[in-house]
């Protein structure tokens, strides 16, 4: 690990020793603890070597304006390492563990990850908190702490099958309950009890720990000691299990009624507890005058999944403290900040208005008064013949991006393409009602677990050249070292770097997976969930084409490249569970034919996460973004690949227009149709004329029913089948897969004979690591910052871990 010179240098050095720690842990010395012990000790130790900064930061942030950060997922990964790094512990630490006669890496992996996200959306959230965290801004994260995650991915026969993710079963040291600030949800069938747990977000080099706040769902009667005692046992914990239900799985199954019922359930669950809390805080802190409720509170709902906060926040200023409507509601329009992340009308949240009635009636009371009182400013402003589109109940169901777009201050895209995308599109009449709240927040990720955590050779590398590693809080700095790019000296330890990093992924892959990979190859990446728009289904076809090229003697085999998948489906989403079948058969195929198994493989990573994430992305060299233009709103995966020098290749969508912009277009791989020229391509296209005209298409568009691939009776390739040709004419290939393979083909091609100038291709991999400076989320946080939340940057000072102990929070 590089040194820490960025480091305030007004904080005291760190002094930190673990064992005793561990020994109350394990009950042994510390050399004989087991890894895990081993691990929860040293956690333990983080937790205490940093809890008079937290205790001191959550008691200054409370007492003036805040932000509250309000989403479904948080996908954090493991907490120790990071902590360990942005506490500047790390490399004490590594030198105690060596004492002990440990590794590190070892104790490390034997951690968890505290998998509460399924993709971007989560990452994206964990990345602007440990940006908050080291910018000493005053912001607090909230969501659910489920307890098995998204779900454990396992695959058998090549089928994806979900199991529980029990990853806080032995303890997680990195939560801490708060029992004392536990609130009280109330649904209209049942009532329970929202219990927080917080997990600190450290900053790196700063004083300050920022929290994330996860509300555990509790029975307030779990166990019934009368139908116990008469014999009916699961009846006497029938309330416990109803309510742990909610915090029990991110993203349940909502195909049925009862799966939509609870996953309505678990979205105001959260809301409503982390707005109790927020209110409880202003109270105490500001007394019963609520007319300032908005100068001290902002909150930013990710996605539509924390929408219904505007009408719960209102029912709260309405119901327990006695607001007239026109105050409340100023509250409310002056509280909140909503993030749209997607471009896709259809993927926009409703629900059907009798779930409403049946969970929350007083809910959906307010949300028709809110909708009522918009339709009356329509016809105010001489607009009502827009009423329709932007009612908030039509045809029985409840629009919750409508509801944010009526409530919120602010509305923002995540890339610039993405926001002139909703403006003229996706939410084109709230921009024609009000232009003045759209806004764009490029995403961004932390180059602290994206690049100097996961990529230790590259970072040192970095601060080597910069003579310090001020980059790691200002990525921008690494500008100044474009013109390092023309040093053959630096470009060929940049390749020593890449041929490591690629060593140490095929080590863990063999010890995690049983798989063995040649690290001389060429890494071809695609890593992200698994949806249709995201074309992971043209990835496999071109690797299907390019095998059958190989074996006709029309293409060569060499380089040798490894081609490297992870996702999850979700479990109802057939069609995409589809694909991880024929990703899996497809590799089945290549990877046991004597013709290719030694230059061509395919590897598809069981349980990919976040953990997996930091194996993989220092080892890639390309990086595959090829969603359909104009369906990815950002996409956060391709600025951590550009971050660590694997080159993208791409659609002209999303982050990818941002990263060609920078990077310029002799340095990254754009193809396929644009977005603007779709309407126009569509109005004329037709897939089975792509079969005949596109050499080689039909033969593996084929292989899906022909034989030469087996779904085991599945059907489920007959399907992929049918989805890209048969329909009504402009229902078939919807995300234009055929449509687009001959130019993915042609510009995938030309991209791996480009690997063979070593010197060029490493220059362009140069230019894209010192260019990423703008896709940090420093800046993304900073953008928000000055343009929606206001906040006044609060580093904690001596003074501030010097007050009053007993002073509570």
């Amino acid at each position: 690990m590089p040194t820490r010179a960025s480091r305030d240098s007004s904080i005291p050095a760190p002094s930190f020793s673990p064992t005793a720690q561990i020994q109350a842990i394990s009950g042994k010395p510390v050399w004989a603890a087991t890894r895990s012990e081993y691990w929860h000790g040293l956690s333990e130790a983080v937790i205490e070597h940093l809890a008079d900064a937290w205790h001191a930061s959550n008691r200054r942030y409370r007492k003036g304006r805040m932000q509250h950060y309000f989403s479904s997922e948080f996908l954090m990964g493991r907490a120790l390492e990071n902590n360990l790094v942005n506490l500047g512990l790390y490399e004490s630490v590594q030198e105690q563990v060596r004492t002990h006669g440990r590794n590190l890496t070892d104790i490390l992996e034997s951690g968890p990850d505290a998998n509460l996200g399924n993709g971007g959306l989560g990452r994206l959230a964990a990345c602007f908190l440990d940006s908050c965290a080291s910018l000493n801004l005053p912001v607090q994260g909230y969501g659910i702490l489920y307890r098995y995650g998204l779900f454990k991915q396992i695959f058998r026969d090549g089928f994806q099958v979900e199991k529980p993710d029990p990853w806080m079963e032995e303890g997680y040291p990195f939560l801490i309950r708060r029992e004392e600030e536990t609130c009280v949800v109330r649904f209209h069938d049942m009532t329970v009890l929202a219990v927080p747990y917080d997990m600190p977000i450290t900053g790196y080099g700063t004083r300050n720990v920022n929290t994330l706040r996860l509300w555990k769902a509790e029975s307030p009667d779990p166990f019934n000691y009368d139908m116990f005692n008469a014999q009916q046992f699961s009846a006497a914990i029938l309330e416990r299990e109803k309510a742990a239900d909610i915090s029990r799985v991110l993203y349940p199954n909502d195909s049925t009624r009862a799966g939509k019922l609870l996953r309505l359930r678990q979205q105001y669950f959260f809301v409503s507890a982390s707005l109790q809390g927020m209110v409880a805080n202003h109270a105490a802190q500001h007394g019963p005058d609520f007319s300032t409720f908005a100068a001290y509170n902002c909150v930013q709902l990710n996605d539509t999944h924390p929408v219904l906060a505007v009408p719960e926040l209102l029912r709260l200023l309405l119901d327990e403290h006695h607001l007239s409507w026109d105050d409340a509601w100023g509250a409310v329009t002056h509280c909140f900040a909503y993030t749209n992340h997607t471009t896709l009308a259809e993927a926009l949240e409703t629900w059907e208005l009798d779930l409403f009635d049946e969970l929350f009636p007083r809910i959906l009371e307010l949300v028709r008064e809110i909708d009522r009182r918009l339709h009356l400013e329509l016809q105010t402003r001489r607009m009502a013949d827009r009423a329709g589109a932007l009612a908030l109940i039509t045809k029985n169901r409840v629009h919750m991006a409508r509801i944010a777009c009526r409530a919120a201050y602010s509305i923002n895209g995540v890339a610039a393409m993405h926001t002139e995308i909703i403006k003229r599109d996706t939410l084109s009449d709230w921009y024609a009602l009000w232009p003045e709240k759209f806004n764009n927040k490029t995403n961004g990720v932390t180059p602290r677990r994206w690049l100097r955590l996961c990529n230790p050779r590259l970072s040192s590398l970095l601060s080597e050249l910069s003579g310090d590693d001020r980059w790691v809080t200002d990525l921008s700095r690494l500008n100044e070292l474009e013109a390092q790019g023309e040093d053959p000296a630096v470009l060929a330890r940049l390749d020593a770097i890449k041929q490591a990093n690629k060593a140490d992924f095929a080590d863990w892959l063999l010890r995690r997976d049983a798989i063995r990979v040649r690290p001389d190859a060429i890494f071809d990446v695609q890593i992200k969930r698994l949806h249709e728009y995201k074309r992971q289904l043209m990835n496999a076809f071109y690797i299907l084409d390019l095998y059958f090229r190989v074996k006709a003697g029309e293409a060569s085999a060499d380089p040798a490249r490894v081609f490297i998948f992870g996702a999850k489906a979700a479990p109802g989403y057939h069609l995409a569970k589809a694909v991880i079948k024929l990703v899996n058969e497809v590799a089945r195929q290549v990877n046991n034919d004597p013709a290719t198994q030694e230059h061509l493989q395919v590897v598809f990573i069981a349980n990919y996460n976040a953990s997996a994430a930091e194996k993989i992305i220092p080892a890639a060299d390309i990086s595959e973004q090829i969603s359909l233009a104009g369906k990815e709103a950002s996409g956060t995966g391709n600025m951590k690949f550009m971050m660590n020098g694997a080159l993208t290749l791409g659609t002209y969508d999303g982050a990818n227009v941002e990263i060609a912009e920078a990077v310029g277009m002799d340095h990254i791989y754009i193809f396929g149709a644009r977005e603007e020229e779709l309407p126009a391509l569509r109005r004329q296209y037709n897939p089975w004329q792509q079969l005949e005209a596109v050499p080689g298409l039909k033969r593996v568009v084929s292989a899906l029913t022909d034989g030469t691939l087996d779904d085991q009776g599945s059907g489920l390739f007959a399907a992929l089948r049918s989805s890209l040709l048969e329909g009504e004419p402009g229902q078939r290939d919807p995300y234009y897969v055929l449509g687009d393979f001959a130019a993915y083909r042609e510009a995938r091609d030309r991209m791996i004979r480009a690997t063979a100038d070593r010197q060029d291709w490493h220059r362009s991999c140069w230019r894209n690591i010192v260019r990423s400076g703008r896709f940090s989320s420093d800046r993304s946080m900073l953008d928000y910052n000055r343009d929606i939340w206001h906040l006044e940057p609060k580093p904690l000072s001596t003074q501030d871990l010097e007050e009053n102990p007993h002073d509570p929070v």
